[in-house]
């Protein structure tokens, strides 16, 4: 190995970090609890990017932008809304700096204090709704369906790369209706898109379904999520979307005259996911020899290493790859063939599979002679000799095979980690066991939510959509409780 990684068994925490580190996806900064994202990892971010933003378009959306600043009093006007985030805001109180007149350096010139303080963005319902108020007057300016990519600030105290910075990249999206019903599919809709980006592009399976109310977002009447289960056990939110009602509306007075000329308040949805999902993507799929990347979404999905002796061996190996290339290229495929003499063969292979690329092509001067390639896959690390007849094509099967095993070893592995628990002593052996999601029965109410939280750190992650039906008893009261909902420790 190039870079040695800590394994999973010995610190599952260690092992993210230096797969983020020597993967070569993030840095630290020297701004505390910020990161920086790295090429290779901002091409992941990129591909996931341009995807979902295909996706957006597809079902209507079209993307704006809003400022990074917010007044103070916006968030003061929808209440749960302020509560929510005013331990993570980060808040500016002044516009200028001037040299220390004492001598030490630079200060905040006092004569610079702003009129109103403002809020750097945590999300922006509150800018964007009181943009709204100008934008939407009748029924036919809705529905009113925007997205923005950007960056957010959340002032986290304890902060992990990429699963929770103080400041992140994402997407929110913010839509107008003018009924609730049309809200609501909206909200299902972008869960079903998000839900569709993870399973068939992240290859992560993922559970649908609504968040308790202690769990929803600030100033939602409904959250609908994804839940994603990671390799140790431990859940991990890769998506929500919210049904606002009418709350935003009517904090900031947003009406439309309907087509009986009547004012009413509209109806809005939130949705968003962000870099947390390269997170995700790591700690769902790789090893201990590094990432393991899907090839749909993957930076580099084929790399072709040449093994040679000399400069004549270069030549005719460089020919013929060239063609492999341009087949590769042309088919959509990412590829890039690694000639540099700096290093030799077996470092460059530790290397792409510390950078998880799903295909590595090995390719010789006697390889050549027998018209073969060795082809390694990283997911299985296997390896297999293929005929340099038609390799674009194998090579493009080969992708589509991993991509689907992927998944399938992902989805057995949350279908095993799924577990019904009837007392709580189940409740507390498979929580520290095993873990997962354990299915359990729950009384409903926030008091006892809380409590099971405060035993034993799992939290409720959804009570999935079309949940089955059965009577049954909390795990913690023995109230009478009508279905099953998940828990599980999170990050």
């Amino acid at each position: 190995m190039s870079k040695e990684i800590t394994a999973r068994s010995q610190d599952y925490a260690k092992w993210y970090n230096d797969l983020v580190l020597k993967g070569g996806l993030a840095d630290y900064s020297a701004v505390r609890g910020c990161m920086v994202i790295k090429p290779y990892g901002f091409a992941l971010w990129e591909n996931m990017r341009d995807v979902l933003d295909r996706k957006f378009k597809e079902t209507g959306h079209q993307n704006a932008y809003f400022p990074l600043f917010i007044p103070k009093s916006f968030l003061s006007k929808e209440a749960e809304h302020v509560d929510g985030f005013a331990k993570e805001c980060a808040v500016v109180t002044h516009h200028r700096l001037m040299n220390d007149p004492n001598g030490g350096g630079v200060v905040v010139d006092p004569e610079a204090k702003l009129e109103e303080e403002l809020i750097v963005r945590p999300t922006s319902e509150t800018i964007i709704w009181n943009t709204y108020r100008d934008w939407i007057k009748s029924h036919r300016d809705l529905p009113l369906l925007i997205n923005q990519w950007a960056n957010v600030v959340r002032w986290e105290m304890r902060t992990r790369l990429f699963l929770r910075t103080a400041e992140f990249l994402w997407q929110e999206g913010h839509t107008a209706h003018a009924t609730a019903e049309e809200a609501i599919a909206e909200t299902v809709q972008m869960l079903d898109v998000y839900a569709d980006f993870a399973e068939n592009f992240m290859a992560v399976p993922v559970v649908k379904g609504v968040k308790s109310p202690s769990e929803r977002f600030a100033g939602a009447v409904d959250t609908y999520c994804i839940e994603a289960l990671m390799q140790d056990g431990k859940a991990l939110q890769a998506g929500t979307s919210h049904f606002l009602g009418q709350n935003f509306a009517k904090a900031f007075d947003v009406k439309f005259s309907n087509k009986e000329n009547k004012l009413e308040y509209v109806w809005a949805t939130s949705w968003g996911v962000s870099t947390r999902l390269i997170g995700a993507l790591i700690m769902a799929h790789s090893d201990d020899e590094g990432l393991v990347l899907p090839p749909k979404i993957a930076p580099l999905q084929v790399v072709i290493v040449p093994i040679y002796k000399g400069e004549e061996q270069k030549a005719a190996l460089d020919a013929r790859v060239q063609v492999i290339m341009d087949e590769l290229k042309k088919a959509g495929i990412r590829v890039k063939y690694d000639d540099n003499d700096n290093a030799r063969p077996g470092w460059k292979f530790a290397e792409y599979e510390l950078q998880g690329v799903p295909v590595r092509i090995a390719l010789g001067a006697r390889d050549l002679e027998n018209n073969v390639a060795e082809v390694a896959r990283r997911d299985k690390k296997t390896k297999e000799s293929l005929s340099l007849d038609n390799l674009s094509g194998q090579i493009i099967d080969l992708l589509d095979d991993i991509q689907t095993s992927m998944f399938n070893k992902a989805k057995e592995f949350q279908q095993a980690s799924i577990t019904k628990a009837d007392t709580f002593e189940e409740f507390q052996a498979i929580l520290d066991g095993k873990a997962g999601f354990v299915a359990a029965h729950w009384d409903g109410t926030a008091e006892t939510e809380e409590k099971i939280k405060e035993l034993t750190k799992a939290t409720i992650r959804c009570i999935p959509l079309n949940n089955p039906q059965e009577e049954g008893k909390c795990i913690l009261t023995g109230k009478p409780s009508k279905e099953r909902v998940l828990f599980a420790r999170a990050y």
